[in-house]
């Protein structure tokens, strides 16, 4: 997944190794650019700060699961897509995921931090449910986004703990929170578009969005001349 000749590729995959060795919070900068053999110059031109790294592994990441995905039979439907998509994304973690856990660790206790990877988790997941083929226009997009990045973070736990080489218990996890989230949201959309149809009820008949306002019928215009007046 990453190359030998990047800059940014080394500053990520150094910063991941010395996660794993000493933990995220004992893990400089200076320590990353040296790991990574750069100059700290050479660092900063690649990132603003530790978490900016996070993200960046984050992109990649997005990136080789998408090289990954298989082309879909028609039949098969967006969730077992997304299933499919989610357990290649732990395929793809998985030589990192004694770093993971010590990062995971590390933010769990301090919330400010956290919450400075919430876009791009956000962003993760979007990509994912876009490569399932799930629908992400109009009032339901935002709820499957964020649905689905709730229910990942706690798959994503389980994962961390699982250690068998079939990730039975992951899989059991991942499977029945995506039903559970299949359900909830189908009763969201449910419940938007009912509200929808309530609310139009009470627009007055024959209204139209962008139409413009009724005006009062004006005085008849005085007949025109029979010829251009000069000037």
């Amino acid at each position: 997944m990453f190359d030998d000749f990047s800059k940014r590729s080394k500053a990520v995959r150094a910063a991941l190794d010395l996660a794993e060795k000493k933990g995220w919070r004992d893990t400089s900068l200076a320590d990353i650019a040296q790991e990574a053999g750069l100059s700290l110059s050479d660092l900063r031109a690649e990132f603003t700060c530790k978490s900016d790294i996070l993200r960046a592994f984050q992109a990649k990441v997005d990136e080789e699961v998408l090289a990954k995905a298989k082309a879909a039979p028609g039949e098969q439907s967006p969730r077992d897509r997304l299933f499919d998509l989610i357990m290649t994304r732990f395929d793809v973690l998985a030589p990192y995921k004694g770093a993971l856990k010590r990062i995971s660790a590390y933010l769990a206790c301090r919330p400010g931090e956290a919450a400075g990877l919430a876009c791009s988790t956000l962003a993760s997941q979007y990509w994912m449910l876009a490569g399932a083929g799930a629908k992400l226009d109009g009032p339901g997009a935002a709820l499957r986004v964020a649905g689905l990045t709730a229910i990942y973070a706690k798959v994503f736990e389980v994962w961390l703990e699982d250690n068998s080489p079939s990730l039975d218990k992951t899989m059991a996890a991942l499977d029945k929170r995506l039903a559970k989230g299949e359900r909830w949201l189908n009763r969201a959309e449910t419940a938007c578009a009912d509200f929808c149809r309530l609310a139009c009820g009470f627009l007055p008949r024959g209204w139209k969005r962008g139409e413009p306002a009724a005006t009062p019928p004006s005085q008849p215009a005085p007949p025109a001349p029979s010829a251009p007046a000069p000037a």
